[in-house]
């Protein structure tokens, strides 16, 4: 079998087309719950907290040149060290709100893969030599 076969036989593949579908599903699927986080959850925590942005919260852990606005941005390129835990605060956010979601839907999958408990099966009919002997048998005791 030549490469170009064997290469080809894998790629087509039902598993291999699954995991491709899959991936860029995923990819669409994570652009969503980032906008999600950003543009919805983000807002309403950060007016609830007091902060509208999480992304811009931060701690310098050096020292900052003069001249240098202070914003997360500005620092950064003015390559100031800087301790960005309102972007991990999204991330992290991000990232439950997906595996939540992903949970929801595997289990769901699950529940609709389940195959309902097989009906209990009739006892198999008695072979006709017994119930004749079975007539026979009340027969003889009358």
């Amino acid at each position: 079998m030549s490469f170009v076969s064997e290469f080809k036989e894998f790629a087509l593949k039902g598993n291999v087309v699954d995991l491709a579908v899959g991936v860029i599903i995923g990819g669409a699927f994570g652009k969503i719950v980032d906008s999600m986080v950003a543009d919805v959850i983000m807002p309403v925590i950060g007016a609830i907290v007091g902060k509208v942005d999480f992304s811009n919260l931060f701690i310098v852990l050096g020292s900052v040149p003069e001249g240098t606005v202070r914003t997360l941005d500005a620092l950064k390129k003015a390559g100031v060290p800087v301790l960005a835990y309102g972007n991990f605060i999204t991330i992290a956010l991000n990232f439950l709100i997906l595996a939540f979601v992903i949970f929801i839907m595997i289990k769901q999958i699950n529940r609709l893969k389940r195959e309902p408990a097989p009906a209990p099966a009739e006892a198999p009919a008695t072979p006709e030599d017994v119930v004749l002997l079975r007539e026979i048998r009340d027969a003889l005791k009358k």
